[in-house]
C-alpha cells in the first residue's frame, strides 16, 4: 500500500487527499504527448486551439513539397498542381510539341501545321520540298509524268520531246512504220532514216559487233557461197575457171539489190517501187554507184571470155593440169573468193541491213558536204579510169600492133583498171561517212579489195601471167614489159606524173561528177 494513503492521515488529516484531487483536475485527459501533456501549462487552452486551426491550414493533398508548404511562403503566390497542369499541353512528349508555347507562344508550327504543308506524295527529295523553295517553280511530278512519252523505252522515243519540242519523232508516229514481218535488221530500222518512208521498217538492235556478223555479215557470206555453188557447177562443166571471174561483180551488185530492195519486197510484202521510194537519196546513190561499178566490170569480163572462146590464160598453170584439180577448186578458188566478195561489199551491204547500227557506230552523226563532194570525186575519176583503160586497150588490141600499149591513161601507171577499181571502193565508205552511216566494219570493204588486187588476184597476178607468156611466145613484148616497169609504177602514180595529162583528163572528170551530182539533187530537192 502506498506511503500517502497509509501515512496521509498522520500528516496533518485530509491533506493528501485534497492535493491528489488538485492535482487530477489540472493534469490534461489527452494522450501523453508533450503537446498535449504541457498545453494547458503555457497559457491554458492554447494547444488546443493550435490543434484545431492546424487542419483547417493543412492542405489536403500529396505530400510533395510543393503542396505541404506551398503557403508558408507568402501564400498562394506559386501555381499549384491542377494550375501546372493545365498549362501543360496534352501531347506528345515531342520537344516542338512539350515546349513549343513556352517561347513566345505558337511562334514554332504545330504539328499539323506541318503535315498541311508536307507532299502527299514519293519521298523524293524533288516532291518532298518543291514547295518549300519559292513556290512551284520546280516542276511537279505530274507535270514531268505528262511530258514523258507513255511508249517504248528507247532514248529517242523516252526524250524526244525534251530536246526542242516535237522535233524527234513520237513513239506512235515510229510505231505506224513498224513492220510487222521480217527481224532483218534493214527492216527494222530503214524507216528511222527514211523521212515520209512508204516501206515499213522495224525496231530492234544488233548494234554490237557480234550481232552485226550474225545478222549481216554472215548473211551475206551465205549468199556468196550459195552463187559461188552455181559458178562452181558452170566451171567444171565447161572446164572454166574463169567462170569464177563473171561472178566476181554480179554477186556484189545482187548481194546489193537483195539487201536494199529484195528482203523488203519478198520478207515484208513491199511492192518494188514501194520499196524503192523507201530508200533516201543517199542509199540510192550508193545502190546506183555499186551497180555502175559491177556491171562495167561483168560487161568486161563476160565480153572477154566470150569474145576469146577459152579460159582465161592467167588459170593455164601446172596446178590446172592436176587431175584432182576440180576436186579441190571449189574450197581453194571459189570458197574463198565468196568471202572475200562478202568483205568487199560490206559497204553497200551493211548500210541496207543495219542501218542503225551503222549511224550509231559512225564517228559523226551529222551529213559533211565536202566528205560528200570527195566521195563523188574519187568514184567519178575511178570510174572515169577504168572505161578509158578498158576502152583503149580494147582499141589497141583491135589495132593489130604488136607493141605493148602505154598510151593514154596506160601512161600513167601500168595497170590503171585496177587503180580505177580501188578509187570506186574507197568511194563508198567516204559516202557513208558523209551521211552518218560509217560503220567501222565497212571499212573492211576497200581493204580487202585493195589486198586483193595488189597482191593476190590482181597487178601480181596479171604481170607474172605476162611475163611467163611474153618470155615464150613475144620476145618484144616481154623487152617492152621490163622498161615499162623500170619507168612507171604498178599502182600509184608516181610523182612525175603531174605533167601527164591523161591524169588531169581523169581529175576533170571527177570534177565533172560532182557537179553533175549536186545539179542531180538541186533538181531532186526542187
Amino acid at each position: 500500500m502506498a506511503e500517502q494513503d497509509r501515512f496521509g492521515g498522520w500528516f496533518g488529516g485530509n491533506k493528501a487527499d485534497k492535493v491528489q484531487a488538485k492535482a487530477e483536475e489540472v493534469m490534461p485527459k489527452t494522450s501523453g504527448a508533450e503537446q498535449d501533456r504541457y498545453g494547458g501549462w503555457f497559457g491554458g487552452d492554447k494547444a488546443d486551439r493550435v490543434k484545431e486551426a492546424i487542419p483547417r491550414d493543412v492542405r489536403q493533398a500529396s505530400g510533395a513539397e510543393q503542396d505541404r508548404y506551398g503557403r508558408s511562403f507568402g501564400g498562394d503566390k506559386l501555381p499549384s498542381a491542377d494550375e501546372i497542369s493545365e498549362k501543360i499541353p496534352q501531347r506528345s512528349g515531342a520537344e516542338q510539341d512539350s515546349y513549343g508555347r513556352w517561347f513566345g507562344g505558337d511562334k514554332l508550327p504545330s504539328r499539323a501545321d506541318i503535315e498541311k504543308r508536307l507532299p502527299k506524295t514519293s519521298g523524293a527529295e524533288q516532291d518532298r520540298y518543291e514547295n518549300w523553295f519559292g513556290g512551284d517553280k520546280l516542276p511537279s511530278r505530274a507535270d514531268i509524268e505528262k511530258r514523258l512519252p507513255h511508249g517504248s523505252g528507247a532514248e529517242q522515243d523516252r526524250y524526244g520531246r525534251w530536246f526542242g519540242g516535237d522535233k524527234g519523232p513520237s513513239a506512235d508516229s515510229v510505231n505506224e512504220s513498224l513492220p510487222r514481218g521480217s527481224g532483218a535488221e534493214q527492216d527494222r530500222y530503214g524507216s528511222h532514216f527514211r523521212p515520209g518512208s512508204t516501206n515499213s521498217i522495224g525496231l530492234g538492235g544488233t548494234a554490237s559487233t557480234l550481232g552485226l556478223i550474225q545478222h549481216a555479215v554472215l548473211p551475206s557470206f551465205g549468199f556468196h557461197s550459195g552463187l559461188s555453188v552455181i559458178a562452181y557447177g558452170l566451171g567444171r562443166y565447161t572446164d572454166t575457171v574463169e567462170a569464177k571471174d563473171w561472178l566476181w561483180s554480179s554477186g556484189q551488185v545482187a548481194n546489193a539489190w537483195w539487201s536494199a530492195i529484195g528482203i523488203p519486197v519478198v520478207y515484208e510484202g513491199a511492192s518494188l517501187s514501194a520499196a524503192w521510194d523507201a530508200l533516201s537519196y543517199n542509199q540510192k546513190l550508193l545502190l546506183t554507184g555499186a551497180s555502175a561499178w559491177g556491171i562495167r566490170l561483168f560487161y568486161r569480163v563476160a565480153s572477154r571470155t566470150i569474145r576469146r572462146g577459152k579460159d582465161d590464160p592467167r588459170y593455164e598453170t601446172a596446178e590446172r593440169k592436176k587431175p584432182n584439180f576440180w576436186n579441190k577448186a571449189f574450197f581453194t578458188i571459189f570458197l574463198p573468193e565468196a568471202l572475200a566478195q562478202t568483205l568487199i561489199s560490206l559497204p553497200f551491204t551493211l548500210p541496207f541491213r543495219a542501218p542503225i547500227a551503222s549511224a550509231l557506230a559512225a564517228p559523226i552523226p551529222e551529213a559533211s558536204m565536202f566528205a560528200h563532194s570527195i566521195a563523188v570525186f574519187l568514184f567519178t575519176a575511178g570510174y572515169a579510169l577504168e572505161v578509158l583503160a578498158d576502152s583503149q586497150l580494147e582499141t589497141h588490141s583491135r589495132s593489130g600492133s604488136v607493141d605493148l600499149n602505154r598510151e593514154g591513161v596506160w601512161s600513167i601507171v601500168r595497170h590503171p583498171n585496177y587503180l580505177g577499181d580501188a578509187l570506186c571502193h574507197f568511194s563508198f565508205p567516204l559516202l557513208l561517212y558523209s551521211v552518218g552511216q560509217l560503220h567501222p566494219l565497212t571499212l573492211l570493204g576497200p581493204a580487202a579489195n585493195y589486198v586483193f588486187l595488189r597482191f593476190i588476184g590482181g597487178d601480181r597476178q596479171n604481170e607474172e601471167s605476162q611475163e611467163q607468156r611474153y618470155f615464150k611466145e613475144n620476145p618484144v613484148k616481154y623487152q617492152q614489159l621490163q622498161q615499162y616497169k623500170q619507168t612507171k609504177n604498178s599502182f600509184w602514180p608516181g610523182l612525175g606524173e603531174v605533167s601527164n595529162k591523161w591524169l588531169w583528163t581523169v581529175a576533170a572528170a571527177g570534177a565533172g561528177g560532182v557537179i553533175l551530182e549536186r545539179s542531180l539533187f538541186s533538181f531532186l530537192r526542187s
